[in-house]
């Protein structure tokens, strides 16, 4: 059963994917499970908010198809049938990162509301056109105003936490933000899990993170662990999602499961605090 969503009148789940710490497999996550999602029939939005703009080029935008994206969705009054737009994947739609993004910040700063622009904005529907089943926010790679946008706009955080030893030590910072954005922001925030990202057999040390993670977040960690995968790193040049490059690899099948257990999730009573790293 879903947990009650406050933040809009309809039953989409909004799911931030942030990690302050970058190259831990974040956007990654965030195009293949978007992806997965959608192949098991759900709609789903991504919302690409990082101003690198990765998950962007991820599903095949250039950036001379980004001109009407995020920072127009955070600094216009605009719906987000203006911003949005269909990608190859059946069932997926994305807004993108434009290059105007990275000054939203400077600009927003002296803002009213500054924290709340992507919650408002979700908030701007057309009674006509039904929300989709999944919003996932690409977040930045750092804790800024957009980060906290995502956060504020959330109903839930999901953690890509890549296996290796510095991870954890920078999973602290993000849990104590989280904890500050749910006492001032968004008390309704609830840690949706994290996800073991880039897993080495060959390495103790993946195994030992593994373990550690497991040893102090409990179930909050999944189950599915994504590996160290070739395939999943050619992907993007490519522009497409592991999943449509190479449907059979260890790293497509991963994401394929970490859809799957995130849907069996979403069925089960959840946790209302983030724990204190």
């Amino acid at each position: 059963m879903r947990s009650a969503l406050p933040n809009r009148p309809d039953e989409s789940r909004v799911i931030a994917i942030a990690n302050q710490k970058g190259g831990v497999g974040k956007t990654t996550t965030a195009i293949n499970l978007a992806t997965a999602l959608a192949a098991a029939g759900r709609s789903v939005l991504l919302i690409d908010l990082d101003p690198q703009g990765n998950a962007s080029t991820g599903l095949g935008l250039s950036r001379a198809e980004r001109r009407n994206g995020t920072y127009r969705l955070l600094t216009e009054p605009v719906a987000l049938t203006d911003v949005q737009r269909p990608t190859f994947v059946p069932g997926l739609q994305i807004i993108p990162s434009d290059p105007d993004l990275a000054g939203a910040e400077v600009e927003l700063v002296g803002e009213p509301r500054r924290e709340f622009r992507l919650r408002d904005a979700l908030r701007r529907t057309d009674p006509e056109m039904p929300m989709p089943d999944f919003v996932l926010v690409d977040c930045p790679p750092s804790l800024t105003l957009l980060t906290l946008n995502g956060l504020t706009a959330a109903d839930a955080l999901l953690v890509p936490l890549q296996c290796e030893f510095f991870a954890l030590e920078g999973i602290s910072q993000l849990l104590h933000t989280v904890d500050l954005v749910r006492q001032r922001l968004n008390p309704s925030l609830v840690l949706e899990g994290i996800v073991l990202t880039m897993h080495d057999r060959r390495n103790n040390l993946s195994d030992m993170v593994a373990a550690d993670a497991r040893g102090f977040f409990g179930d909050q960690v999944y189950e599915t662990v994504i590996p160290r995968n070739i395939r999943v790193s050619e992907a993007p040049s490519h522009g497409k999602p592991v999943l449509l490059y190479d449907y059979r690899s260890p790293g497509a099948q991963a994401y394929v499961r970490l859809a799957t257990e995130l849907l069996r999730r979403e069925r089960r009573p959840r946790h209302a605090d983030v724990p204190s790293a």
